[in-house]
């Protein structure tokens, strides 16, 4: 445990490791008037909950923090346990659930780490995360303070899932919309920097939610928070874990798990007309630069790392800068913005697809190693389109059916060889096909 005081404690390093040029390419970004030299960021949570940890992870490379979420004293009590998972076969973890509250440090303290880390620290981006009671003069105390520190701007915690909400905080005020405007109205009445509303994914229409916070003035947003989630139960005694005594409560959901959900939501408000070009931040299982490069092309400025750094620490963020700066070279991009928002175009609503269009699976040969897998799930789940045949020494070989193959992937999403199974477009000869303008559609638009 380190015990060295905070004001003498040395950086060793810290210029090299903020570099944001990283194989001949940039990957500095400026989020909402944020500069950092790379757009990974440590999400607000215990990785960010003191001085210490931050230092480690600037060390590392991060390009910038969310401090643990600040409140109004005195300080939030904690439980214990606090967290629970949800395991693949392997014991890999899948999902991951807290719930733990926000920082249970003084204000007084945060205060002034927040202060010292940012002075020591200039190229990196350090928000700060708040949460207090949903009236004017409770903010108007906290953001002169926050302020004084030298942040670079704040994160409204609008959606912490469990334990603040019964207190009308969080996931209580996030899933008001009237409250988000009026929250965001008040940050940006006493507040002269950069203010990103935190969206809950604990809603019907995530677009609700960033309509808000851009009517209040938010200059952006960022999601998603955690999903209220029960992991797994303990059924010699009947309590759901994390359990504390002999009870447990529903958490906070995190981990690669949620990265489809968090996906969906970032391109919900990036295709959203009401919010074009509203800059989000984007959150939720991520964990290599893969995820990260795929949120950016859905509409993110910036993504938000908890879970994985948790799981395997801040070196993490190395692989990840070396791997979307090889790729980004590779594809001939020589910055963020130059890929940002690049699938958003192509995400539209299901009644706009092409219903003429047209793939069957193809299964190579050469590839398969005959493990029935792609026939048995098609033959008892889906539209019996593989034959099973028998060759005279005894193996099996599978051929797709393509008469009946309606190209749904499953056989290719079954298969455990990569590329064994392809999907083929096919010619059709017939023209673009929306079933908005389908004449078998009763609800049509006319032509």
């Amino acid at each position: 445990m380190n015990t060295t005081p905070f004001n003498t404690l040395s950086f060793p390093g810290k210029k090299n490791s903020g570099d944001s040029v990283v194989n001949g390419v940039d990957l500095s970004v400026n989020f909402a008037g944020i500069k950092a030299p790379n757009p990974f960021w440590l999400a607000s949570a215990p990785p960010t909950d003191k001085a210490y940890n931050v230092v480690r992870a600037y060390e590392a490379g991060w390009g910038g923090v969310v401090w643990k979420t600040l409140g109004e004293e005195p300080a939030a009590v904690n439980v214990s346990s606090r967290y629970s998972a949800h395991y693949g076969k392997n014991r890999e973890v899948i999902g991951f659930n807290n719930i733990e509250l926000i920082t249970d440090r003084s204000l007084e303290i945060n205060l002034k780490e927040i202060t010292q880390v940012k002075k020591d620290w200039p190229d990196r981006a350090l928000i700060v995360s708040i949460m207090v009671p949903c009236n004017e003069e409770a903010w108007a105390y906290i953001l002169p303070l926050v302020e004084a520190t030298g942040a670079d701007g704040i994160e409204l915690n609008l959606g912490c899932p469990h334990g603040m909400p019964e207190r009308g905080m969080g996931a209580a005020v996030g899933q008001n919309p009237d409250l988000i405007e009026k929250v965001t109205y008040w940050c940006k009445k006493h507040y002269s920097k950069p203010v990103i509303v935190k969206l809950t994914p604990n809603i019907t229409d995530i677009r609700v939610g960033a309509q808000a916070a851009l009517r209040g003035g938010a200059d952006a947003v960022s999601l998603i928070n955690t999903i209220n989630s029960i992991t797994s139960i303990d059924l010699d005694n009947m309590v759901a874990k994390p359990t504390v005594g002999h009870q447990s409560t529903h958490g906070g959901y995190c981990g690669s798990a949620v990265k489809p959900i968090a996906l969906n939501m970032v391109a919900e408000i990036a295709r959203d007309p009401a919010t074009p070009t509203l800059p989000i931040s984007g959150i939720g299982g991520i964990s290599t630069w893969r995820d990260a490069a795929e949120f950016i092309a859905l509409g993110a400025g910036s993504v938000q790392v908890c879970t994985a750094a948790m799981l395997n620490g801040f070196r993490i963020v190395e692989e990840m800068k070396d791997g979307l700066s090889r790729w980004m070279a590779e594809k001939g991009y020589d910055s963020i913005e130059a890929f940002s928002r690049k699938a958003v175009p192509h995400t539209t609503d299901w009644k706009h697809l092409d219903i003429n269009f047209k793939t069957i699976a193809h299964i190579d040969q050469d590839l398969c190693i005959e493990c029935g897998r792609c026939y048995i799930a098609c033959e008892d789940t889906s539209h019996q389109s593989i034959a099973k045949l028998t060759e005279q020494d005894g193996a099996r070989r599978y051929e797709v059916i393509e008469d009946e193959c309606v190209g749904c992937n499953l056989c290719q999403i079954t298969c455990p060889v990569e590329n064994c199974i392809t999907m083929v477009p096919q010619e059709t000869g017939k023209p673009f096909l929306a079933w908005d303008n389908d004449p078998r559609n009763p609800f049509r638009v006319a032509s």
